[in-house]
């Protein structure tokens, strides 16, 4: 995948599409960026608060409508989450063509395969001296690799799978602005369950699972207030019988 080719074609179709509005653009550039940190993968998945704040949506309908819009306009493949900890799947539409042979697409797997094996004769060789100003890495990208920094590299390794202790969540949940009560719940479900989620598999990112946490939590409050405010209105607030004869006198 060529970076700068696929956003060039992006704001060529942008020009001629009067549909578009900036909160549209803002929030594809958001995705094309989480793309672009997956390394163009076919699929990946996304956090509808993390995408707001990147595309600067302070509107859950706005971002709604929105994602809906370039899902139905053919920008994206917008597979929302019926799962409280995980994620939605996007899948981004290759916009124009490109005339580069296709060298495969990067595997993370056998990049960290790869690390563990090198030629027995040939001592592995760390470079981090500056090159004609340029930083050298040991795992440059080769044609066809999607051009990323080093920096994502790095936050993807160090990622955590399971929070320091429960005052680590809680400290979490604070910086969020959301109810510690919650995170205390959060901490004992995937305490007990040896942070591994529903089908045994071991949780890679706690942090991205906990942000799962507060917006299902925030989902499902809004649905009750939804069906109390409903029944209240339905309710017979006066207690009358139904069952009356109009023939009685008063």
């Amino acid at each position: 995948m060529n970076y700068i080719k696929l956003l060039n074609a992006a704001f060529e179709k942008f020009f001629f599409d009067d549909r578009l509005n900036p909160t549209h653009i803002s929030l594809y550039m958001a995705l094309f960026q989480e793309w672009n940190s997956s390394r163009f993968a076919d699929e990946f998945f996304v956090n509808r608060r993390e995408l707001m704040r990147m595309a600067k949506i302070g509107s859950k309908s706005t971002y709604h409508r929105c994602v809906t819009d370039l899902n139905s306009w053919n920008y994206i493949s917008y597979f929302p989450s019926n799962n409280p900890y995980k994620g939605s799947k996007i899948k981004m539409s290759i916009i124009g063509t490109s005339d580069e042979p296709d060298m495969g697409r990067y595997s993370p797997e056998l990049e960290q395969l790869a690390e563990h094996y090198h030629p027995i004769r040939e001592p592995v060789v760390y470079q981090h001296r500056p090159t004609n100003g340029q930083a050298v890495y040991q795992h440059r990208p080769v044609s066809g690799q999607a051009l990323v920094s080093n920096i994502n590299n790095t936050k993807q390794v160090n990622i955590n799978k399971r929070p320091k202790g429960r005052q680590a969540v809680l400290d979490f949940f604070i910086e969020k602005d959301f109810n510690v009560d919650e995170g205390k719940k959060f901490f004992a479900h995937y305490e007990a369950n040896d942070w591994k989620t529903s089908d045994g598999k071991t949780i890679r990112d706690w942090r991205a699972l906990a942000k799962n946490w507060m917006d299902r939590t925030e989902l499902f409050a809004e649905e009750n207030k939804s069906n109390k405010k409903g029944a209240s209105q339905n309710r017979d607030n006066l207690r009358t019988t139904k069952n009356k004869d109009y023939g009685q006198p008063l």
